[in-house]
């Protein structure tokens, strides 16, 4: 008795010319995830570790805090006493406005204003900051360019110049501007400011000084006495 024959599947054709290839071995796949971890770990420790070496790099482009910038009493041996410290309400918003800047770090708002002693008319009044400041030219720019730029009633009718003083290692720039109010009265007055790696200040003297015609250069010999008087070593 013969046995029937065998069905086939007619023409067959292999899925690839060597046979099925095999599957990867269960440890290759853990060896291969575990070497791809791995190399994104090491990737992260770089990157982390070239983000703190630029951050290093860039605090120490800022110099040392070694000075702030106080509120006497008194300025200009006694002839102004301090009329309002708005920095606790000011200082703030001021610091805000710089917190973007490169070229400023950890810093302080100071806004003051001085009345004469002797009963005259006016004020003094000092815009600034302390903390670490580097690129002191371009920020003693800054403050005297934000000068009249917020405030519709002051224009700046003498562009700023560096007028300072002979002998003098800490630069000052000052401008002349011109503030109107609603009444219609006006009033030019100089404005000055200086820039060190520690504090800067824009100082207005819409005071009795004015009425003398003060002159920028003047006006900047007495900034720097003031910054003498406002700024002190860090204890």
């Amino acid at each position: 008795m013969s046995m029937p024959p065998v069905s086939q599947a007619p023409n067959p054709t292999p899925l690839y010319p060597w046979g099925v290839p095999p599957s990867p071995p269960e440890k290759s796949r853990v060896g291969l995830m575990t070497g791809i971890i791995g190399g994104v770990f090491l990737l992260i420790v770089a990157l982390l570790a070239t983000l703190v070496l630029v951050g290093k790099k860039i605090d120490s482009s800022y110099p040392r805090a070694e000075s702030t910038l106080t509120a006497p009493g008194t300025l200009l041996d006694g002839h102004y006493k301090l009329a309002k410290d708005d920095s606790p309400t000011l200082g703030p918003s001021l610091e805000k406005s710089w917190r973007l800047s490169w070229d400023a770090k950890a810093v302080h708002g100071v806004v003051v204003a001085y009345h004469p002693s002797g009963g005259d008319r006016g004020e003094l009044i000092v815009t600034g900051m302390y903390g670490r400041f580097r690129n002191t030219g371009e920020v003693r720019s800054r403050v005297l360019a934000g000068n009249g730029s917020r405030h519709t009633e002051v224009k700046v009718i003498v562009a700023p110049m560096d007028v300072t003083p002979s002998g003098s290692r800490i630069r000052v720039s000052c401008e002349e501007v011109t503030r109107s109010w609603a009444d219609g009265k006006a009033l030019s007055y100089p404005v000055c400011a200086w820039a060190d790696g520690n504090t800067w200040a824009r100082v207005a003297y819409m005071t009795v000084y004015t009425a003398r015609s003060l002159d920028l250069e003047s006006a900047a010999r007495i900034t720097l006495q003031i910054r003498s008087e406002m700024v002190k070593p860090i204890k």
